[in-house]
């Protein structure tokens, strides 16, 4: 063994030390190892607008503000002051953003930005104001289209979403709270996420830590070559703050929605009617697979494209079109994206086999409800205390029922009951209540008196609670 001395061992670190520090930057060379998005948001900052909402409400609609993340909840001891709840009408107010996207004035927000809105102001970088009109909206993408009526404005550049890596630098620009033209920089944190609580996953999110908060909703998320590669959405939180968990709708999803809504006002979705699990561990042993992995067919729908393309019950798709399918979650996202009347090709596993079936997609039901400014059928109210509303097809599609939505509860026997706003009726008083005319036909029958049993289905299942008529 080499022995050093004292002295040679202290120059030995020494130059180990300084070897260390000069593999550090320092100064400007620790700077430029960062992004630097001065340039990105002062170039974008021009096109990127603020968005404020009237919206007159009705009796007890609306507790919550226009423009809250999707997946967040108000808490049960936000209530309202009494004489509040009472009014027969009240302006409620809420704020957003967007983006141009054309000279013209064509601007993309969220959907829940502008959902029901009677007046829709937005403000340009410049403090130009102007009063838009709805174009069009989509409810599954969360997407809305707007206009306001200008020339000669800036615009943003679109990037390719499929495109994006994890792990990339992003920016966000928006109006946090209220605060315009607000920037705020992240990474992405994970791609294809299918958010939780959404029961349709027709959007396979891109998933960052950019601190998104409320009226945020509808901005641009960038990359570093300043080209919009998201529309921020939703975030997940406890506290109803940012927790670095946030959503941005692909641009290419929004931007295939939004060339819909520009043509017809509306967009189609494609449909296989199917119903399907995520594939665990143990299917994967049962059906001979190496590993996890696919949609599971647990039920082939009548008279579905699925079935009419040989889909089986128990078979496992692991292929859309060409595009791999990891979790259940994913394939409602590809099977949205394609044009109903297509020819889809579909890779499954049967019996241990991998197959190639070709598909003919058929067309979710409902697809109007992106026209702009549906109209509503009046709630109905009656003696139950509470007031009900047509289920859209989307819900009856994707959910598997039929039956029709409370809109209101009122002071009476629903509310004693346990009956909430939103649970959908099924039956009332064992009787199969599909539409509004159904149920006016069974509420007419009802006795006056006496327990009469309400089949509902609330959060995913079905429930039987039991009304009290004096």
């Amino acid at each position: 063994m080499k022995c050093f001395s004292s002295e040679a061992l202290l120059k030995m670190r020494a130059l180990v030390f300084a070897l260390a520090l000069s593999s550090i930057p320092v100064g400007a060379g620790a700077a430029s190892a960062l992004p630097d998005f001065a340039d990105l948001v002062e170039h974008n900052a021009p096109a990127i607008v603020n968005i404020a909402t009237v919206q007159t409400m009705r009796g007890r609609e609306g507790r919550g503000s226009d423009i809250e993340e999707l997946l967040r909840r108000l808490s049960p001891d936000d209530q309202l002051p009494p004489d509040l709840e009472e009014r027969s009408s009240r302006p409620r107010g809420g704020v957003g953003s967007g983006f141009l996207i054309s000279d013209d004035g064509y601007i993309i927000t969220n959907h829940h930005v502008v959902n029901g809105a009677d007046k829709i102001t937005v403000t340009l970088n410049d403090r130009r104001v102007y009063e838009a009109s709805v174009i069009g909206t989509d409810e599954l993408s969360d997407v809305a289209l707007i206009k306001i009526d200008a020339r000669g404005l800036p615009a943003v550049a679109f990037g390719d979403s499929e495109q994006v890596r994890v792990g990339e630098w992003v920016l966000a620009i928006g109006s946090p709270f209220g605060l315009e033209f607000s920037a705020a920089a992240g990474i992405v944190s994970a791609k294809g996420r299918a958010v939780p609580g959404n029961q349709t996953n027709y959007v396979s999110f891109i998933q960052t830590d950019v601190a998104i908060n409320q009226g945020n909703s509808g901005g641009p998320l960038f990359n570093l070559d300043g080209e919009v590669i998201g529309i921020n959405s939703q975030i997940l939180s406890s506290s109803g703050g940012s927790n670095g968990v946030s959503f941005a709708i692909p641009s290419n999803v929004a931007l295939n929605v939004v060339e819909q809504l520009r043509e017809t006002g509306m967009v189609s979705r494609g449909l296989l009617g199917v119903l399907i699990k995520d594939v665990d561990y143990a299917l994967a042993e049962a059906f001979q697979m190496p590993r996890p992995r696919g949609a599971f067919v647990d039920e082939v729908q009548p008279d579905s494209p699925a079935e009419r393309g040989g889909v089986h019950n128990d078979d496992i798709i692991i292929a859309f079109n060409g595009s791999d399918i990891e979790s259940s979650s994913q394939l409602p996202f590809y099977v949205g994206q394609v044009r109903p009347g297509s020819t889809a090709r579909l890779s499954i596993i049967r019996n241990g086999e991998q197959i190639e079936l070709p598909v003919i997609v058929g067309s979710l039901p409902g697809s109007g409800i992106a026209s702009a400014n549906p109209q509503q059928e009046a709630p109905r109210a009656n003696t139950l205390g509470l007031s009900v509303e047509e289920l859209s097809q989307e819900a009856r599609e994707v959910a598997g029922i039929a039956g029709v939505r409370i809109s209101e509860i009122d002071e009476g026997p629903a509310a004693l009951a346990g009956l909430l706003d939103g649970d959908v009726i099924v039956e009332l008083n064992r009787v199969p209540v599909p539409d509004m005319q159904a149920f006016g036909s069974v509420l007419e029958s009802l006795p006056e008196t006496g327990f009469i049993p309400v089949r509902i289905w609330r959060e995913g299942r079905g429930t039987t609670l039991v009304l009290e008529l004096k």
